[in-house]
C-alpha cells in the first residue's frame, strides 16, 4: 500500500490540475464534452472520491432517503449515495450531456433496479416537484452556478421540510494554498469563497442550522444547511 499524500503534495497537485484545466481544457471543467470530456469525468470520479466521503460523513443518511445529486459529473457520488440509502432512491442532474451519459453508465446496475435516475438539467431550474428530497448533495460544482443564491433557493424548493443540503468542495478561500489557487480560480471564472461567504449564501437562500467544517491543510470544505 502506498504512503498517504501529504498536505503539501495535495496542494501542489490541486494547483497543477487546476492550472492544466485552465491552460488546456478550460471548458471541460464546467461542461465536459467529447472524448476529452470522458477523460475529465474519469479523473473527477477518481480525484473527488475522498473529499466526497469526508463530506458525506457530515450528514445522516437513512436507508429510505430520497436524494438528489446536483452536478453529478461522472456519477461516482450517485453510486455512493445509492449504497448508503440502500432502500431509497437517488436522482442526479448535470448540465452536460456527456456527464449524463457517463453517469448513467457508472450507475447502470442501480438504474436497472429502478433506484437511480440521471437526467440533463441545470441547478437553476430543477425538473422536480416541490418538497421531494430528504437530502441534496453538490460536490465540486457550486463554483460555477450562475446565481448562487437563486440556485440555492431552487434547492430549498425541492427539499422536504427538515431536509438538508450537503455542499462539498476541495477548494475554498482561506485554505493553505490560497496564493497558488486564487489566480487559478480567477482564470477559470470560478467563485472562490471564504467560510463566511459560504455561510452567508446559505443563509440568504433560507437555510437554517447552517454548519460548516473545513480541512484547511487539504483545502476541503463541507457546508450543511437545513430547510426549515
Amino acid at each position: 500500500m502506498g504512503r498517504p499524500m501529504s498536505p503539501l503534495a495535495h496542494g501542489i497537485l490541486t494547483g497543477v490540475v487546476a492550472i492544466g484545466a485552465v491552460l488546456i481544457l478550460p471548458s471541460l471543467v464546467r461542461k465536459p464534452a467529447g472524448w476529452p470530456g470522458k477523460l475529465s469525468l474519469w479523473l473527477m470520479n477518481s480525484r473527488h472520491s475522498a473529499v466526497t466521503d469526508w463530506g458525506l460523513d457530515h450528514v445522516q443518511i437513512a436507508p429510505t432517503f430520497t436524494i438528489l445529486d446536483v452536478g453529478c459529473g461522472g456519477g461516482r457520488t450517485i453510486d455512493k449515495l445509492a449504497t448508503l440509502a440502500s432502500a431509497g432512491r437517488v436522482s442526479g442532474i448535470d448540465i452536460s450531456s456527456q456527464s449524463v451519459r457517463v453517469s448513467r453508465k457508472t450507475n447502470a446496475q442501480w438504474i436497472a433496479a429502478g433506484r437511480v435516475d440521471v437526467q440533463q438539467a441545470a441547478v437553476s431550474k430543477l425538473p422536480f416537484t416541490d418538497a421531494q428530497f430528504d437530502l441534496v448533495t453538490a460536490v465540486e460544482t457550486h463554483y460555477y452556478w450562475p446565481d448562487p443564491v437563486a440556485d440555492l433557493r431552487e434547492i430549498v424548493r425541492v427539499l422536504k421540510p427538515g431536509g438538508r443540503l450537503c455542499l462539498i468542495a476541495e477548494v475554498y478561500k482561506g485554505e493553505s494554498f490560497d496564493t497558488l489557487l486564487q489566480p487559478v480560480m480567477k482564470l477559470l471564472g470560478a467563485r472562490y469563497l471564504t467560510v463566511d461567504e459560504h455561510r452567508a449564501l446559505l443563509a440568504a437562500a433560507g437555510f437554517a442550522e447552517i454548519a460548516i467544517d473545513t480541512e484547511r491543510r487539504k483545502g476541503w470544505i463541507c457546508a450543511v444547511g437545513k430547510k426549515p
